[in-house]
């Protein structure tokens, strides 16, 4: 089984990949086009080193709440409304001046759909 097992040829797989990107883009381009099959194959050969050996990190809180505040459209005071803490509560949250208590770290898990470690920092 063919397989990335250095970082220096994970480092020359995605070079390649930026070479093929290019040759790749457009509708006229064939699906069974070597450049494509190439690019599909190295894709999955990163891929899979990547879930190996480049752990994900846990997102913060502030990055997550940042998040939910834009997919939903809200802003501080909104999220703060729909937490039941006041504007200024959430400003220090988000700014990282305090943390959540256990109380509103479920509520954010249960309100925003917030993983119970990222609301916990672990």
């Amino acid at each position: 089984m063919v397989q990335i097992k250095t970082e220096a040829q994970h480092q020359a797989a995605l070079a390649r990949i930026e070479e093929l990107l290019p040759l790749t883009w457009g509708d006229n381009v064939p699906e069974d086009s070597p450049e494509k099959l190439e690019l599909a194959l190295l894709s999955d050969l990163v891929a899979d080193y990547e879930d190996e050996h480049v752990p994900l990190a846990t997102p913060s809180l502030i990055d997550t709440l940042r998040l939910r505040m834009y997919e939903r459209g809200l802003n501080q005071q909104k999220i703060a409304a729909l937490l039941g803490i006041s504007a200024p509560r959430m400003s220090e949250i988000m700014n990282g001046k305090a943390e959540p208590s256990l109380a509103l770290a479920r509520t954010m898990c249960q309100k925003l759909d917030i993983q119970p470690e990222v609301v916990l920092g672990l």
